[in-house]
Protein backbone atom coordinates (compact mmCIF):
# COMPACT_ATOMS: atom_id res chain seq x y z
CA UNK A 1 0.00 0.00 0.00
CA UNK A 2 1.06 3.12 -1.20
CA UNK A 3 0.75 6.15 1.34
CA UNK A 4 -0.47 9.24 0.02
CA UNK A 5 1.20 12.70 0.94
CA UNK A 6 2.35 13.32 4.34
CA UNK A 7 0.67 16.43 4.06
CA UNK A 8 -2.70 15.57 3.29
CA UNK A 9 -3.57 13.79 6.62
CA UNK A 10 -2.75 16.61 8.32
CA UNK A 11 -4.57 18.70 6.48
CA UNK A 12 -7.88 16.18 7.13
CA UNK A 13 -7.13 16.09 10.64
CA UNK A 14 -7.84 20.10 10.45
CA UNK A 15 -10.46 19.91 8.93
CA UNK A 16 -12.18 17.07 10.82
CA UNK A 17 -10.76 18.20 14.24
CA UNK A 18 -11.59 14.53 15.73
CA UNK A 19 -12.78 14.72 19.23
CA UNK A 20 -9.36 12.77 21.14
CA UNK A 21 -10.85 11.01 24.21
CA UNK A 22 -7.21 11.32 26.01
CA UNK A 23 -7.33 8.68 29.30
CA UNK A 24 -3.38 9.89 30.55
CA UNK A 25 -1.57 10.17 33.15
CA UNK A 26 -1.47 13.54 36.06
CA UNK A 27 2.07 15.05 34.48
CA UNK A 28 0.82 14.79 31.14
CA UNK A 29 -2.95 16.50 30.93
CA UNK A 30 -1.99 19.94 30.20
CA UNK A 31 0.67 19.36 27.48
CA UNK A 32 -0.89 16.71 25.70
CA UNK A 33 -4.38 18.65 25.41
CA UNK A 34 -2.37 21.68 24.31
CA UNK A 35 -0.79 19.59 21.64
CA UNK A 36 -3.88 18.22 20.47
CA UNK A 37 -5.32 22.02 20.09
CA UNK A 38 -2.14 23.27 18.44
CA UNK A 39 -2.06 20.64 15.43
CA UNK A 40 -5.29 20.97 14.66
CA UNK A 41 -7.54 18.36 17.22
CA UNK A 42 -9.84 18.47 20.00
CA UNK A 43 -8.79 17.09 23.29
CA UNK A 44 -10.68 15.69 26.36
CA UNK A 45 -9.69 14.16 29.61
CA UNK A 46 -12.10 11.59 31.04
CA UNK A 47 -11.50 9.02 33.57
CA UNK A 48 -13.99 8.58 35.89
CA UNK A 49 -15.43 5.03 35.40
CA UNK A 50 -19.10 6.07 35.43
CA UNK A 51 -18.95 8.12 32.15
CA UNK A 52 -15.91 6.21 30.01
CA UNK A 53 -18.29 4.21 28.60
CA UNK A 54 -20.50 6.99 27.04
CA UNK A 55 -18.10 9.20 26.04
CA UNK A 56 -15.93 6.92 24.27
CA UNK A 57 -18.74 5.68 22.42
CA UNK A 58 -18.93 9.45 20.85
CA UNK A 59 -15.15 10.25 20.78
CA UNK A 60 -13.30 9.65 17.21
CA UNK A 61 -10.28 8.19 18.96
CA UNK A 62 -9.21 6.84 22.28
CA UNK A 63 -5.71 7.47 23.82
CA UNK A 64 -4.92 5.37 26.84
CA UNK A 65 -1.94 6.38 28.57
CA UNK A 66 -1.11 4.35 32.12
CA UNK A 67 2.04 6.24 33.51
CA UNK A 68 -0.06 7.42 36.43
CA UNK A 69 -1.74 4.26 36.80
CA UNK A 70 -4.21 3.76 40.04
CA UNK A 71 -6.59 0.90 40.06
CA UNK A 72 -10.04 2.77 38.78
CA UNK A 73 -7.92 4.12 36.35
CA UNK A 74 -7.56 1.22 34.92
CA UNK A 75 -10.64 -0.01 35.26
CA UNK A 76 -12.08 2.47 33.34
CA UNK A 77 -9.49 2.31 30.50
CA UNK A 78 -10.80 -1.13 30.52
CA UNK A 79 -13.85 -0.17 30.10
CA UNK A 80 -13.25 2.64 27.52
CA UNK A 81 -10.87 0.45 25.41
CA UNK A 82 -14.01 -2.09 25.55
CA UNK A 83 -16.16 0.27 24.61
CA UNK A 84 -14.13 1.26 21.33
CA UNK A 85 -13.75 -2.01 20.04
CA UNK A 86 -17.22 -2.44 20.21
CA UNK A 87 -17.93 0.55 18.41
CA UNK A 88 -15.09 0.53 16.08
CA UNK A 89 -13.14 3.58 17.46
CA UNK A 90 -9.76 3.68 16.96
CA UNK A 91 -7.48 3.69 19.81
CA UNK A 92 -3.58 4.11 20.90
CA UNK A 93 -2.04 2.35 23.64
CA UNK A 94 1.17 4.05 25.32
CA UNK A 95 2.52 1.37 27.31
CA UNK A 96 4.45 3.86 29.28
CA UNK A 97 7.25 1.58 31.44
CA UNK A 98 5.42 -2.01 31.08
CA UNK A 99 8.64 -3.14 31.90
CA UNK A 100 8.94 -2.02 35.48
CA UNK A 101 6.45 -3.72 37.25
CA UNK A 102 4.25 -6.37 36.97
CA UNK A 103 1.10 -4.32 37.73
CA UNK A 104 1.63 -2.27 34.37
CA UNK A 105 2.52 -6.17 32.74
CA UNK A 106 -0.67 -7.24 33.72
CA UNK A 107 -2.89 -4.48 33.25
CA UNK A 108 -1.62 -3.84 29.18
CA UNK A 109 -2.21 -7.69 28.72
CA UNK A 110 -5.84 -7.15 29.82
CA UNK A 111 -5.52 -4.06 27.38
CA UNK A 112 -4.11 -5.65 24.47
CA UNK A 113 -6.87 -7.86 24.24
CA UNK A 114 -9.16 -5.05 23.27
CA UNK A 115 -7.68 -4.52 19.95
CA UNK A 116 -5.22 -1.58 19.79
CA UNK A 117 -4.78 0.17 16.91
CA UNK A 118 -1.90 1.45 17.56
CA UNK A 119 0.81 0.87 20.05
CA UNK A 120 3.24 3.64 20.80
CA UNK A 121 6.44 2.89 22.63
CA UNK A 122 10.16 3.55 23.17
CA UNK A 123 12.00 0.90 22.77
CA UNK A 124 12.30 -0.66 26.08
CA UNK A 125 8.59 -0.74 26.51
CA UNK A 126 8.17 -2.41 22.86
CA UNK A 127 10.53 -5.11 24.04
CA UNK A 128 8.85 -5.65 27.41
CA UNK A 129 5.39 -5.55 25.82
CA UNK A 130 6.44 -8.16 23.34
CA UNK A 131 7.47 -10.56 26.52
CA UNK A 132 11.55 -10.16 25.91
CA UNK A 133 13.74 -9.27 28.56
CA UNK A 134 14.61 -5.54 28.57
CA UNK A 135 15.18 -3.55 31.94
CA UNK A 136 12.91 -0.24 31.44
CA UNK A 137 13.69 2.32 33.76
CA UNK A 138 10.61 4.04 34.37
CA UNK A 139 9.63 5.90 31.42
CA UNK A 140 13.33 6.68 29.85
CA UNK A 141 14.35 4.10 26.69
CA UNK A 142 17.78 2.23 27.71
CA UNK A 143 17.32 0.31 24.30
CA UNK A 144 18.19 1.94 20.86
CA UNK A 145 15.14 1.83 18.10
CA UNK A 146 17.56 -0.98 16.08
CA UNK A 147 17.51 -3.48 19.00
CA UNK A 148 13.66 -3.32 19.39
CA UNK A 149 12.66 -3.81 15.39
CA UNK A 150 11.82 -7.18 15.58
CA UNK A 151 9.74 -7.18 18.52
CA UNK A 152 8.05 -4.18 17.00
CA UNK A 153 7.36 -6.13 13.89
CA UNK A 154 6.47 -9.24 16.28
CA UNK A 155 4.15 -7.13 18.61
CA UNK A 156 2.37 -5.63 15.24
CA UNK A 157 1.70 -9.22 13.82
CA UNK A 158 0.83 -10.63 16.64
CA UNK A 159 -1.71 -8.21 18.05
CA UNK A 160 -2.77 -6.74 14.10
CA UNK A 161 -2.17 -3.24 14.53
CA UNK A 162 0.63 -0.92 14.03
CA UNK A 163 3.54 -0.37 16.00
CA UNK A 164 4.71 3.10 16.61
CA UNK A 165 8.41 3.01 18.08
CA UNK A 166 9.76 6.36 18.80
CA UNK A 167 13.50 7.25 19.72
CA UNK A 168 16.72 9.14 18.23
CA UNK A 169 15.01 7.31 14.85
CA UNK A 170 11.31 6.10 14.70
CA UNK A 171 9.52 3.26 13.16
CA UNK A 172 6.51 2.18 12.29
CA UNK A 173 5.22 -0.92 10.90
CA UNK A 174 1.86 -2.58 10.62
CA UNK A 175 3.90 -5.94 10.38
CA UNK A 176 4.38 -5.89 6.59
CA UNK A 177 5.66 -2.72 5.80
CA UNK A 178 8.16 -0.67 7.41
CA UNK A 179 9.02 3.19 7.26
CA UNK A 180 11.95 4.91 9.26
CA UNK A 181 11.13 8.50 10.45
CA UNK A 182 14.35 11.04 10.84
CA UNK A 183 14.08 14.76 12.08
CA UNK A 184 13.20 16.23 15.53
CA UNK A 185 16.11 17.95 17.84
CA UNK A 186 18.36 17.23 21.18
CA UNK A 187 15.65 19.29 23.36
CA UNK A 188 12.99 16.82 22.87
CA UNK A 189 14.02 14.19 25.49
CA UNK A 190 14.87 17.27 28.22
CA UNK A 191 10.88 18.28 28.26
CA UNK A 192 8.18 15.59 29.76
CA UNK A 193 5.20 14.24 28.28
CA UNK A 194 6.04 14.76 24.89
CA UNK A 195 5.69 10.87 24.27
CA UNK A 196 2.48 11.13 25.99
CA UNK A 197 0.90 13.58 23.61
CA UNK A 198 2.81 12.02 20.76
CA UNK A 199 0.62 9.21 21.35
CA UNK A 200 -2.70 11.26 22.08
CA UNK A 201 -1.59 13.34 18.41
CA UNK A 202 -0.93 9.98 16.72
CA UNK A 203 -5.00 9.05 17.66
CA UNK A 204 -5.60 12.44 16.10
CA UNK A 205 -4.18 11.31 13.13
CA UNK A 206 -5.51 8.11 13.09
CA UNK A 207 -9.27 8.97 14.21
CA UNK A 208 -9.15 11.45 11.42
CA UNK A 209 -7.47 9.37 8.37
CA UNK A 210 -9.62 6.28 10.11
CA UNK A 211 -9.17 4.24 6.67
CA UNK A 212 -5.80 4.28 6.41
CA UNK A 213 -4.48 4.37 10.17
CA UNK A 214 -0.57 3.10 8.90
CA UNK A 215 -0.10 6.35 6.74
CA UNK A 216 -1.97 8.50 9.38
CA UNK A 217 0.59 7.01 12.26
CA UNK A 218 3.45 7.94 10.03
CA UNK A 219 2.59 10.98 9.15
CA UNK A 220 1.90 12.00 13.06
CA UNK A 221 5.33 10.48 13.77
CA UNK A 222 6.54 13.08 10.95
CA UNK A 223 4.45 16.02 11.55
CA UNK A 224 6.27 16.09 15.36
CA UNK A 225 9.65 15.33 14.10
CA UNK A 226 9.56 18.48 11.85
CA UNK A 227 7.98 20.64 14.36
CA UNK A 228 11.00 19.61 16.61
CA UNK A 229 13.58 20.26 13.83
CA UNK A 230 11.95 23.42 13.58
CA UNK A 231 11.15 24.82 17.51
CA UNK A 232 14.75 23.66 18.14
CA UNK A 233 16.03 25.87 15.79
CA UNK A 234 15.37 29.03 17.82
CA UNK A 235 15.15 27.88 21.12
CA UNK A 236 16.87 28.48 24.14
CA UNK A 237 16.60 25.46 26.14
CA UNK A 238 13.46 23.09 27.53
CA UNK A 239 11.80 25.86 28.13
CA UNK A 240 11.41 27.90 25.77
CA UNK A 241 11.31 24.87 23.40
CA UNK A 242 8.31 23.80 24.37
CA UNK A 243 6.09 26.84 23.49
CA UNK A 244 8.24 26.53 20.72
CA UNK A 245 7.03 23.09 19.77
CA UNK A 246 3.43 24.39 19.81
CA UNK A 247 3.98 27.33 17.92
CA UNK A 248 5.66 24.95 15.46
CA UNK A 249 2.67 22.84 15.27
CA UNK A 250 0.14 25.49 14.87
CA UNK A 251 2.42 27.34 12.00
CA UNK A 252 2.94 23.85 10.18
CA UNK A 253 1.73 24.03 6.79
CA UNK A 254 0.78 20.25 5.15
CA UNK A 255 2.66 20.37 2.21
CA UNK A 256 5.73 21.38 4.20
CA UNK A 257 5.12 18.01 6.22
CA UNK A 258 4.99 16.29 2.54
CA UNK A 259 8.37 18.45 1.70
CA UNK A 260 10.64 18.42 4.61
CA UNK A 261 9.65 14.55 6.38
CA UNK A 262 12.18 13.10 6.16
CA UNK A 263 10.75 9.56 5.77
CA UNK A 264 12.19 6.36 4.30
CA UNK A 265 10.67 2.68 3.59
CA UNK A 266 12.73 -0.22 4.95
CA UNK A 267 13.35 -3.62 3.71
CA UNK A 268 13.81 -5.51 7.03
CA UNK A 269 15.32 -9.07 6.89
Amino acid sequence: MTLRPLGDYLKTLRSVTPLVHCMTNYVAMNSTANLLLATGASPAMLHAPEEVAEFTAISAGLSINIGTISAHWADAMLTATATADQHAIPWVLDPVAVGATRYRQTLCAKLLAAKPSVIRGNASEILALNGLASQGRGVDATAATDQAVDAAIALAQKHGCIVAMTGESDWVTDGTQHYRINGGHPLMPRVTTLGCGLSALVTGFVAANHDAPLGATVAALACFAVAGERAGSHANGPGSFQVALLDALYQLPPDDLTTYAQLEAIHAA
